[in-house]
């Protein structure tokens, strides 16, 4: 007899805050759920944007503070104690084309025993920040370290999300610097004044990055004019970038509908904002569908609304399992 490939009745892909949350409430209400956590999904490990962050002070319930991996850490603890299967495996491919949904772990996509089979799933794959890449070093993770401090720094982007990173760093800098590529700021009036006006931010209007100079840490930043094509040296000791975010959802392409910058599209359910997708028993949580908050804690509430969505769903049906 061939072996039969497992079935499960729910299937989490995804290990930030949304997916995590998710779990923990599927498993309190014992629908058994399955975790495909990721290896390296992206290029960013179990757990998501989270474990690239050095603090986060803004999650309720750790007035000390706490790093991002530890944070995470936490998280993964309270899913496994409720029952969640947890695979550190990335899914790299889906069939939603039929009522039983198919994944197949990375290495597998041709196994049909391999594959795992499931009722429903929810997707929390997050967004991975869009790399800079230059010369000579590695950037600096978009969070403030104690290095930092009393230094000059850069923040590179003209949107309001590095408009807001510039404007922040001010309380540990005595001079950022905002190289921008064109003559404007593409952030909202209210964002583009607040830097404009800060004593301590310079923009820099048509400037990109070209190379970074230091031993360990960094020393100066070359800069490149994008009209003369003229480079000039800044002496500065960090480097942040705030150029916008990937959807990690090539994985869906063509299964159900998008936005066309990649983010899952969700519709409300019965007039009420939800996390369902275009497709039935598919639902989405965290930073793949939310291109406006992106913060642990909205990922966090917005996987729990997916596994209600679930849990309500799977109540209602006769499932051989």
């Amino acid at each position: 007899m061939a072996p039969v490939p497992p079935r499960h009745k729910v299937v989490i892909v995804g290990s930030g805050p949304a997916g995590h949350t998710a779990a923990i409430y599927l498993a309190r209400a014992n629908l058994n759920p399955v975790m495909f956590e990721g290896f390296l999904a992206a290029g960013v490990a179990a757990g998501g944007q989270l474990t690239t962050t050095t603090e986060v002070e803004n999650f309720p319930g750790f007035p000390e503070g706490l790093s991002g991996p530890e944070l995470m850490d936490h998280m993964r603890k309270q899913s496994l104690k409720f029952g969640t299967s947890i695979v550190t495996e990335t899914i790299s491919k889906v069939d939603l084309s039929q009522c039983t949904f198919k994944l197949w772990r990375e290495g597998y996509e041709s196994d049909s025993v391999r594959r795992h089979l499931s009722h429903s799933i929810v997707i929390a794959t997050g967004a991975t920040a869009k790399r800079m890449h230059i010369a000579a070093l590695a950037l600096s993770a978009t969070a403030p370290s104690p290095i930092f401090r009393n230094k000059p720094l850069v923040v590179v982007g003209g949107g309001d999300s590095a408009s807001e990173e510039a404007t922040f760093l001010t309380k540990y800098a005595p001079k950022v610097y905002a190289p921008v590529r064109r003559e404007k700021l593409r952030a909202s009036k209210v964002m583009a004044d607040r830097l404009l006006k800060h004593p301590k931010v310079e923009v820099l209007w048509n400037k990109i990055p070209v190379e970074a100079k230091g031993d360990r840490l960094l020393k100066q930043l070359v800069i490149e004019d994008t009209v003369t094509k003229e480079r000039s040296t800044l002496d500065v000791n960090g480097l942040f970038y705030a150029i916008g975010h990937k959807p990690n959802s090539d994985l869906f392409v063509g299964q159900f509908n998008l936005h066309e910058t990649g983010y899952i599209k969700t519709f409300p359910n019965n007039g009420v904002a939800s996390s369902y997708t275009s497709v039935p028993r598919v639902f989405a949580a965290g930073d793949i569908q939310d291109y406006t908050y992106r913060q642990a804690v909205t990922a966090a509430g917005s996987g729990c609304m997916a596994a209600l969505d679930a849990e309500r769903w799977l109540e209602g049906q006769e499932l051989d399992h």
